[in-house]
């Protein structure tokens, strides 16, 4: 893979997985229905996943220019991998069995394409 494809698809896996996270930690108010909504909407972090992500639409497109739509894809496929260890390392979240075969398969998966 070229330089620059990579230096992009990094910026993709920070740029997902930091707004996936932000949104996590965004989400972890107490409440309910609209009031729920309204303490979430005055917590940073619900702002930068929103910029992480609008970040990453913009790196995505940027890597979708570089690399074939199949490629690229796939590899975004490891951004799942990424989150469940943020979510593990930041929360605390179980990683089970089935998670980890899951990591696994998928990895393996990208492993396998990007050799053939």
């Amino acid at each position: 893979m070229p330089p620059i494809s990579f230096a992009l698809w990094l910026l993709v896996l920070v740029f997902d997985t930091g707004g996936q996270l932000a949104f996590k930690a965004a989400s972890g108010v107490p409440g309910e229905g609209l009031g729920h909504w309204r303490a979430m909407a005055v917590r940073p972090w619900l702002w930068l996943g929103i910029a992480a992500f609008a970040c990453e639409f913009v790196t995505w497109l940027a890597f979708l220019s570089v690399v074939p739509l199949a490629e690229g894809v796939l590899l975004s496929c490891l951004n799942m991998t990424a989150v469940m260890l943020g979510g593990r390392w930041l929360f605390g979240e179980r990683l089970t069995a089935r998670r980890l075969l899951g990591v696994a398969l998928i990895t393996l998966g990208v492993v396998l394409v990007g050799i053939g």
